[in-house]
């Protein structure tokens, strides 16, 4: 399961960082304005996708918590079936044991 998480993260961060790059070349070769104005053009490009790199890092860091969060419930639950399973085995060894005691003879 982690694995695919991660796949999935890689999987929408390289298209966001290749668009990111081919939209900064294309701005630098294109640009009718000055130097000045391309450069604020491109700074505003990579602080909207530093931004959007942020958004995208907490949005997996909450996915990755809800995962964590539901393999621990899991992982609970099957440990209080194992626990029931262990409990309800020692009660019918106890159960067996005392039906053949209790028909032993000279056993009380």
């Amino acid at each position: 399961m982690r694995e695919e998480s991660y796949s999935e993260t890689s999987d929408m961060l390289v298209p966001f960082l290749l668009g990111a790059a081919t939209g900064a070349a294309l701005a630098l070769l294109y640009a009718p304005q000055s130097g000045r104005e391309t450069r604020e053009i491109l700074r505003e490009g990579f602080a909207r996708g530093a931004e959007r790199t942020r958004e995208m890092k907490d949005r997996v860091m909450e996915k990755g918590r809800e995962v964590l969060d539901q393999a621990s419930d899991y992982a609970e639950r099957g440990r209080e079936r194992i626990g029931a399973a262990i409990d309800a085995g020692r009660e019918a060894f106890r159960e067996e044991k005392a039906a053949l005691t209790g028909a032993m003879p000279g056993r009380s």
